[in-house]
C-alpha cells in the first residue's frame, strides 16, 4: 500500500498565463486573484469543458463503499475547478460556510496550494471557479470565480496533513452571494468525541461518475494522534477529487444540512489505485483563526 493525497492530478498542456499574487497577512498566506484573471477563469471553465474533463482519462476504479448521492443535493456543497501550472486541470470539493460577506467556502489546503514541482519551483494554481450543486455540468446556482484564497501559515504544503485546510472567497454572480443562493453548512471547531458518526461528501474522479456527480460515504470516523498531528480516519473509499469535501456530524439527508468538523485531506491507496481509507487533519486554533478572518478576503 502507499500513502497518497486524495487529489487527482492530470497532466495537461503547458500554459502561459498571469498568476495571482501571494502574500502573508497575520497568520495566513493569502492569494488575491485579479479581476482580469477571474474573468479568464469564467471564460475557461465552460459547461462543456467541465463535462468532458477526465472523460477519456484513466481514472481510479469505482467506489464500492461510497455511493452516488440520491435526491436533492446537500446545501452549499459543490465542485472546485482549477488549473495547475505546470500541470493541468484538476478538481476538488468545497462547501459554502457562514461568513460576514456570504461569499466564503471551505476546502483542503492542497487544493489551492500547489507546492513545488520536481525542480523545486512553485506550482501556480489559476483558473479557480466554484460550482455549488454541480451535477453533470449543470450549474444550478451559477459559476462563481474565486477572488482570493488563503491557508494558515502552519500549513506547509501538499506533503503535510497538518492544517490541510483553506478558505476561498467568491465573487457574487448576478448580484447574488453564494450563501444566499446555495445555502451554507454549519462549521464547528469544538472538540468532537471519537468515534464520530460521519457523512463525507465529495466529487471523486473515479469510474463511478468521473467527478460528474456527488458521492457520499457514511461511516464512523476515529481520531488518531501521533507525534506530529491529530487526524480523523475512516475506511471510506472516495477517490481523488473528493479532497476538500466536508466531514459532517448530525447530517440530515432530508434537509441536506449538518455540521462540518473536518474536510478530506488524504488517504491510502493500494497497487490498483483503490482507496482503502481517507483521512482529515483535525481542526486547530490556527484553522479556526483562518476561518474567522475569511470574511476579510
Amino acid at each position: 500500500m502507499r500513502r497518497s493525497a486524495v487529489l487527482l492530478t492530470v497532466v495537461g498542456a503547458a500554459l502561459a498565463m498571469a498568476v495571482p499574487a501571494t502574500a502573508a497577512y497575520g497568520g495566513q498566506v493569502v492569494t488575491k486573484v485579479s479581476k482580469a484573471d477571474r474573468a479568464s477563469a469564467l471564460s475557461y471553465w465552460t459547461p462543456d469543458r467541465m463535462r468532458t474533463l477526465f472523460e477519456t482519462d484513466e481514472v481510479a476504479p469505482a467506489e464500492t463503499i461510497s455511493k452516488l448521492w440520491k435526491g436533492p443535493l446537500p446545501t452549499g456543497v459543490g465542485r472546485l475547478f482549477f488549473t495547475k501550472v505546470p500541470g493541468g486541470d484538476e478538481t476538488c470539493t468545497a462547501t459554502v460556510v457562514p461568513s460576514r460577506t456570504k461569499d466564503v467556502a471551505f476546502t483542503a489546503g492542497h487544493c489551492v496550494n500547489g507546492g513545488l514541482d520536481p525542480l523545486d519551483r512553485p506550482v501556480k494554481v489559476i483558473n479557480l471557479v466554484f460550482v455549488p450543486g454541480y451535477d453533470h455540468a449543470k450549474t444550478p446556482y451559477g459559476i462563481f470565480p474565486v477572488r482570493a484564497f488563503a491557508w494558515s501559515k502552519t500549513y506547509e504544503g501538499p506533503s503535510s496533513r497538518v492544517d490541510d485546510d483553506a478558505v476561498i472567497a467568491l465573487d457574487p454572480v448576478g448580484g447574488k452571494h453564494v450563501a444566499d443562493v446555495a445555502g451554507t453548512q454549519d462549521i464547528s471547531f469544538d472538540k468532537v468525541p471519537s468515534p464520530a458518526n460521519t457523512t463525507i461528501l465529495g466529487y471523486p474522479v473515479s469510474e463511478l461518475a468521473r467527478g460528474q456527480a456527488l458521492v457520499s460515504c457514511v461511516k464512523p470516523a476515529t481520531l488518531k494522534v501521533d507525534s506530529v498531528q491529530s487526524f480523523w480516519e475512516t475506511n471510506c473509499d472516495l477517490a481523488g477529487g473528493a479532497s476538500g469535501g466536508p466531514w459532517l456530524r448530525n447530517f440530515n439527508p432530508a434537509t441536506g444540512n449538518g455540521t462540518i468538523f473536518a474536510v478530506t485531506s488524504g488517504g491510502t491507496t493500494d497497487e490498483n489505485n483503490v482507496t482503502l481509507d481517507v483521512n482529515s487533519a483535525a481542526f486547530t486554533d490556527a484553522v479556526r483563526s483562518l476561518y474567522q478572518s475569511a470574511g476579510e478576503l
